[in-house]
Formats: C-alpha cells, sequence, structure tokens
C-alpha cells in the first residue's frame, strides 16, 4: 500500500498566532497535513474527524509542536452533529476564526453500474457536509467582521474523471459554493476560498485501483502525484494576513500540472 508518510511540517513562525482554526478530515491525509502546518504557523487547532484517531493525531501534535491541539469527534455529513461539533470547538478555542473543510470520501464506479446509494453517499460526505460546516461557523465569523473558510475540493471537480462522476460533481459543487459563499460574504471580512488538489499520496488514494493511479501519474506534466505537506502550505497562505488578504471565491491547484488555469 502506498499510503503517505507522517507530515514534515516546516516553521511558519508567527504569521497565524493569536488565530483559532477548526480542520476536518483532520486523522489522516491533506486534513492532518494542515491541522499540523496551521498549528506550526501558531494556530490553535480543533482536529475533527468521525475517526476516534484523531484524539492520537492531535496528541501527537501536541508533543511534536507544542500545546494547544484539541480533538472533536463527529460526523460531517449529519446536520446536528455537525452543529454539536462545531460548538464544542467553540467551547475549547473561543471562536473559530479559520474553518478547512477537508474530509471526503472517494469509491470508483461508472455510472452505468452506480446506485443511487452510492451517489446520495458521496453528494452527502462530500458536499452537503461542507454546505452544513461552512453555515455553521458563518454567524460568529460575520459578527466578528472576520474570518477564513478553506474548502478542499478536487482538481476532478473541474476536469471531471472516469469513473468518478459521482465524485467529481460533489467537488464541483464545492467550487461553485465556494464562489457563491464568496460574492455573499466577503464584504463582510470572511473570506471564502478552496484549494483542488491533484492526485496526493494519502490513505484515500491508496484505495484507489492500482490501473487508475498509473493512467493518471502518466498524464500529469509533473509525472508524480503530490504529497500532503505540498497542499498544506497553500492552506496556510490562505488563512493568514497579508498573504491571503485578496483572494476572494479562488480555487487554488497543487495539482502536478493536471488543470492549468
Amino acid at each position: 500500500m502506498n499510503v503517505a508518510p507522517t507530515p514534515q511540517v516546516p516553521n511558519y513562525g508567527s504569521v497565524l498566532q493569536g488565530r483559532t482554526a477548526l480542520v476536518t478530515g483532520a486523522a489522516s491525509g491533506i486534513g492532518e497535513a494542515i491541522a499540523a502546518h496551521l498549528r506550526s504557523a501558531g494556530a490553535r487547532v480543533a482536529l475533527a474527524d468521525r475517526s476516534p484517531r484523531v484524539v492520537a493525531v492531535s496528541e501527537s501534535l501536541n508533543r511534536t509542536i507544542g500545546p494547544d491541539s484539541v480533538p472533536v469527534v463527529f460526523d460531517a455529513a449529519s446536520e446536528d452533529s455537525v452543529i454539536a461539533g462545531v460548538d464544542e470547538a467553540i467551547t475549547v478555542l473561543g471562536r473559530i476564526d479559520i474553518l478547512v473543510t477537508s474530509h471526503g470520501i472517494l469509491t470508483e464506479s461508472p455510472v452505468e453500474q452506480m446506485s443511487l446509494a452510492t451517489w446520495e453517499e458521496t453528494l452527502s460526505v462530500d458536499l452537503t457536509s461542507v454546505f452544513l460546516l461552512n453555515r455553521a461557523v458563518l454567524k460568529g465569523m460575520l459578527a466578528r467582521g472576520d474570518g477564513r473558510i478553506i474548502n478542499v475540493a478536487s482538481q476532478l471537480g473541474q476536469k471531471g474523471g472516469s469513473g468518478m462522476a459521482h465524485y467529481a460533481a460533489a467537488k464541483a459543487g464545492v467550487i461553485a459554493m465556494t464562489k457563491s459563499l464568496a460574492m455573499e460574504v466577503s464584504a463582510q471580512g470572511v473570506l471564502v476560498n478552496a484549494i483542488a488538489p491533484g492526485p496526493i499520496e494519502t490513505p484515500m488514494v491508496a484505495g484507489i485501483s492500482e490501473e487508475w493511479k498509473a493512467e493518471k501519474r502518466a498524464e500529469l506534466p509533473l509525472g508524480r502525484f503530490g504529497t500532503v505537506d505540498e497542499v498544506a502550505p497553500t492552506a496556510v497562505m490562505l488563512a493568514s494576513s497579508p498573504g491571503g488578504n485578496i483572494y476572494v471565491g479562488q480555487t487554488l491547484g497543487p495539482n502536478s500540472g493536471d488543470v492549468m488555469l
């Protein structure tokens, strides 16, 4: 199994000192790396996931980077669970300045053979949950006139993918929702952007067929998949000031050249 190594986190100094962040999907992969990088940049971070492994990840960050990482276990596809999880994070952190939605599922199925249950599960976990989380943090951000929302989409939401229509549709929805929400709230101090990674060496991608991965590598101008530590700095930049101050409704693409805009 080709699984990404433990995140290797650079020292960002104190660019996010005094800021708080909630990162979903933080038990592994891109979410785990983003949480570690935000913490390294000085933010206090709530690591969220439906997997209890997030507790061990948070404890590891507290040992290696320093305290101020806390775990929050909830299901992002459940409205009640999202509300309770965000409330718990706010209770611990005091507020949420930065939201990163980095959770998701990925399966393969041609449309002809795809069940409605597979379609609906992917849309629920990969799109509706992002809406629920964005909505849950907005009240506090708008009241303060300050906040950063970073939704992790995918380059497949920009170009599509054979056997991935359900996943691509969900991620295209994340991109469109990000743009629309940015139009609604940017003038009130809340900046909303997306990151659309290409294929990244993560446990989620490890579950995809070797045939698909070999074909995908051959398509990439860079000739290889990215790593989680090559994606996470984009989130730090979007969350920081002045680095992210004029990014509004953008979709940034650490994607090995798979999509060029």
